[in-house]
């Protein structure tokens, strides 16, 4: 895979200092792997209270992490790592069980699907890096992954922050369902669904990470299932790969200065 090079504009500064510039490329060892590790950590655990087993090394992994290709983007000046997420393909997921997602959700109905799955998961950004071009990195260098893949169906889950019992997720859930909800061959059905709750609540604001999903053409699979360790309801996130690359060249190769300019490089 080449990495992918996001570079700003240079007429976007403030008092002469550039904006960060970004570069995406697959971990190349074991380093490289720990350092993803230590920003879930920093995520999942320090910012939003997930009680992690490995919570005593500071490191947030578990047993897939060694069958998953772990994708970063690094700020290319400083050569710190602002965002990462860890893919894991069919070909894999069969060596470790199954996919992540499989332990939250029961996609027997669409695995039996046709072509090749590819599944994302514990997508984190660095509190510092989130105005939107490390993610818009990210992206980039998962299409590439997928071009050069040739894989058909992206899976995986997008968190909602459960601290509500779930009302929150139940509000979101509802209105995903009127328009970006999959086809009723796709559904799959949570192993741990949320409680019940009865009345209504405002719509929280969606997620970041969901609503880049949304952006993408991605759709829901079906109710969230609960996570207690993380404190989130996770959404099972479905998407046709030819829709996520057709819809990133839409949103985030246009050269305007809020998405930047991308290249790959060799």
């Amino acid at each position: 895979m080449l990495p992918v090079r996001v570079m700003t504009d240079p007429r976007i500064c403030s008092r002469a200092r550039l904006r960060p510039s970004f570069i995406c490329r697959l971990a190349g060892s074991p380093a490289d792997i720990q350092a993803s590790q230590r920003l879930r950590y920093r995520v999942f655990a320090e910012e939003m209270g997930a009680r992690l087993p490995t919570a005593d090394q500071q490191l947030d992994y578990d047993e897939y992490d060694p069958a998953c290709t772990h994708l970063l983007v690094c700020d290319e000046r400083s050569g710190a790592l602002a965002a990462s997420t860890r893919i894991l393909v069919q070909e894999q997921a069969s060596r470790v069980g199954g996919f992540y997602s499989a332990s939250e959700f029961d996609l027997t109905r669409l695995l039996n699907r046709p072509g090749r799955f590819l599944e994302i998961g514990r997508t984190c950004v660095a509190p510092e890096y989130r105005s939107g071009a490390a993610i818009a990195s990210l992206w980039r260098g998962l299409s590439h992954f997928v071009n050069q893949g040739r894989y058909d169906q992206l899976i995986g889950c997008a968190s909602v922050a459960a601290g509500d019992g779930g009302a929150g997720a139940h509000a979101i859930f509802r209105r995903l369902s009127r328009r970006h909800l999959v086809e009723q061959a796709c559904r799959v059905a949570p192993k741990r669904p949320l409680p019940h709750f009865a009345g209504g609540v405002d719509v929280p604001r969606l997620p970041p990470l969901l609503r880049a999903y949304l952006s993408l053409g991605a759709r829901v699979g079906g109710p969230p299932c609960l996570d207690p360790a993380f404190g989130v309801a996770d959404f099972f996130i479905h998407l046709q790969l030819r829709e996520l690359v057709d819809s990133y060249a839409r949103h985030f190769n246009a050269d305007t200065p809020h998405a930047g300019r991308h290249r790959a490089v060799a």
